[in-house]
């Protein structure tokens, strides 16, 4: 009998230091599971395709810490990339080492502004940002190129002139005889009707979008993407603003729908 207890004993001390053992290796194996997939998900993503295909961007998860390392053209590609990654599943924060690439436009300067108006409409699928040729001076910004009707002429030129710093927008694009279809750009469709675009590179393009918008607040401004379906949270100024955030949300590259939550301060 004694040994029969002694035995039951050492049975359980074993299945227990077993079940201790494969706690112990299953944690690290989740947790390597959940970083290969935010690796793998943040190099799919719309916004790696699209925007940074063209930059060398190293991403590394480590329990949900994500380091980011590498060079961009510049810097609206760095914070796009850091964007965009913080809002993948799973990601804790991120780590963001990017550096730019040659030199970078100083802050204010007519190259720094010419950059931010032609990443603006870049975020935006009414306009044709790749037919628009972008120079500025002292402020002014100067607009060239085609359009594919006057209304998409002038939504460029409103655009452009929301962008902070910029002073005035003279618009000297033609209307092309061919129509450039919503989506289209240079031949080549950008963005189909949402269906391709992520959820994590929606939110991070919505945040950019508000931010270079002078008439919108990204700072107090929450967003979360589900499906393509925009809830924005947060405090506008007025009225006025809370209507504009809906209005530059909806014409962001992949959005479905905007349920605009902010309250007016």
């Amino acid at each position: 009998m004694r040994k029969m207890k002694a035995r039951k004993a050492m049975y359980c001390v074993a299945l227990m230091a077993a079940v201790v053992a494969l706690l112990v290796i299953s944690v690290p194996l989740r947790a390597s599971e959940t970083d290969d997939r935010i690796e793998s998900t943040a190099r799919q993503s719309y916004v790696f395709k699209t925007y940074l295909k063209g930059d060398d961007i190293k991403v590394q998860s480590s329990d949900g810490v994500v380091t980011l390392t590498g060079t961009v053209a510049e810097e609206m590609n760095r914070a796009l990339a850091q964007g965009t990654v913080a809002s993948l599943p799973g990601v804790k924060s991120v780590d963001n080492k990017l550096e730019i690439k040659g030199v970078s436009a100083a802050a204010n300067s007519d190259a720094w502004l010419s950059a931010k108006v032609k990443a603006t409409l870049l975020f935006h699928r009414n306009v044709s940002a790749y037919q628009t040729k972008v120079s500025a001076k002292k402020g002014i910004v100067t607009l060239r190129g085609n359009a594919s009707s006057q209304a998409q002429k002038d939504l460029t030129t409103e655009y452009a002139n929301d962008v902070e710093d910029v002073k005035s927008v003279i618009n000297k694009m033609t209307i092309s005889k061919t129509s450039v279809k919503p989506g289209e750009t240079m031949g080549e469709k950008i963005d189909d009707a949402g269906e391709s675009v992520d959820d994590a590179s929606i939110t991070a393009l919505v945040k950019m979008t508000l931010l270079y918008h002078r008439s919108t607040s990204a700072l107090n401004t929450k967003v979360e993407t589900n499906d393509g379906a925009v809830t924005l949270s947060g405090k506008a100024k007025n009225a006025s603003e809370k209507d504009l955030v809906t209005k530059f949300v909806k014409d962001v590259h992949g959005v479905k729908s905007v349920n605009n939550q902010m309250t007016i301060e």
